[in-house]
């Protein structure tokens, strides 16, 4: 059975950094795009950054220059490295599977695949 563990949320000042993994099974790395969403508390769930099959990175342009989405197909694992965190970046963030590149305005129900999601808390 395919399925996301995203791990590495935590509670961290602002500024500061975290890397986020989610470990893939049932060889979803080798097969499927891969992408980061947040869900804000009252928001609505949001892209964050994908990477392609082939490494072809996109970043929402909020995020652009902060985070870093990287795969390490060997150890079916997605990382999302975050820096110069700020308060407005608290949510709960989830990793996702697509069975074709993620891009940005890629609908969200088209996912085929999602972790059960990793808090983030930035302080101020």
């Amino acid at each position: 059975q395919e399925q996301l563990v995203e791990s590495g949320g935590g509670l961290v000042q602002a500024g500061g950094s975290l890397r986020l993994s989610c470990a893939a099974s049932g060889g979803i790395l080798s097969n499927y795009g891969m992408g980061w969403f947040r869900q804000a508390p009252g928001k609505e769930r949001e892209f964050v950054a994908s990477v392609s099959l082939s490494s072809v990175a996109y970043y929402a342009d909020s995020l652009k220059g902060r985070v870093t989405i990287s795969r390490d197909n060997a150890k079916n694992t997605v990382y999302l490295q975050m820096n110069s965190l700020k308060p407005e970046d608290t949510a709960v963030y989830y990793c996702a599977a697509h069975r074709d590149p993620i891009r940005i305005g890629t609908p969200q129900s088209l996912m085929d695949t999602w972790g059960q999601g990793t808090q983030v808390t930035v302080s101020s």
